[in-house]
């Protein structure tokens, strides 16, 4: 069993007040017994069409340097950290849609490149990932999807292959539907998905940062609305509550899968 922290922190044009947001939302959830905080898309650097309007906006050392300043507070809280920040792999290409995840030695663990973009996004902002990411804290497995990637059932299933117990969904929307797919994908592949979201999307219509069980349920979500908040909850395999879930549904489906659908298991 382990303790995440599904955050909603506010983004800004500043990487430096984004920073500051995370690292403390991240003190909050070591205090309250998490050992992994999870943040949204574009949570340190801001998010183009929003925060960021042009690329030449962007101050990519003070990204680093802010990133630099939060793998130290995850050495310090011996947290895991997990946190959406555009990051720039060459001044020749156009940068990725990432999910940074941080370990709790304070060391950058692994990079997702968000894969599934939107037309906009592809056409004039980013370069697509190609690989899904996947690893592990205290026995339990995680994955990471970005935003308009709930659209693609596929990503999830891949997740599923791949022994994940839970995946890390990070996004910038005030789409009302997200949510419910992130419910839907949970529920048909019998994951955990924490959903983070920033402060300004989680008003009257929008998607408040939640944890979902792998029934579909929602077992923690934040409830102030517009402000930075987390949202605690414990991933347990031994939680009565999801044993038709996770002892019945998921091993039947995937044999369903892979025998009668053709889809390999």
């Amino acid at each position: 069993m382990m303790r995440i922290a599904s955050a909603q922190s506010p983004i800004m044009a500043d990487p430096r007040q984004n920073g500051e947001h995370i690292r403390a939302l991240m003190r909050m959830a070591h205090a309250a017994g998490a050992r992994l905080a999870h943040f949204p898309e574009g949570a340190l650097s801001g998010y183009v069409k929003s925060e960021i309007q042009d690329w030449n906006e962007v101050d990519w050392g003070l990204v680093q340097r802010e990133l630099d300043l939060t793998t130290q507070v995850s050495a310090e809280l011996g947290i895991w950290t997990v946190l959406g920040s555009n990051h720039r792999w060459s001044s020749s290409q156009r940068p990725h849609n990432s999910l940074i995840v941080i370990s709790d030695k304070g060391e950058v663990h692994a990079r997702y490149d968000k894969r599934c973009c939107s037309f906009t996004e592809l056409t004039e902002w980013y370069t697509p990932g190609r690989s899904p990411v996947v690893f592990e804290v205290d026995g339990v497995r995680f994955g990471c999807a970005i935003c308009f990637e709930v659209q693609f059932p596929e990503l999830f299933l891949e997740y599923e292959r791949l022994d994940v117990d839970c995946v890390l969904y990070s996004a910038y929307t005030d789409e009302p539907m997200f949510g419910l797919l992130a419910r839907a994908h949970a529920e048909t592949t019998c994951m955990w998905v924490s959903v983070s979201n920033p402060a300004q999307c989680s008003g009257p219509g929008g998607v408040a940062s939640c944890l979902i069980g792998p029934d579909g349920e929602v077992i923690a979500s934040c409830r102030e609305e517009g402000d930075a908040a987390i949202a605690l909850a414990d991933l347990d395999r031994n939680d009565p509550r999801f044993d038709v879930a996770l002892n019945q549904a998921r091993p039947w489906r995937r044999e369903v899968r892979a025998n009668y659908v053709g889809i390999p298991a």
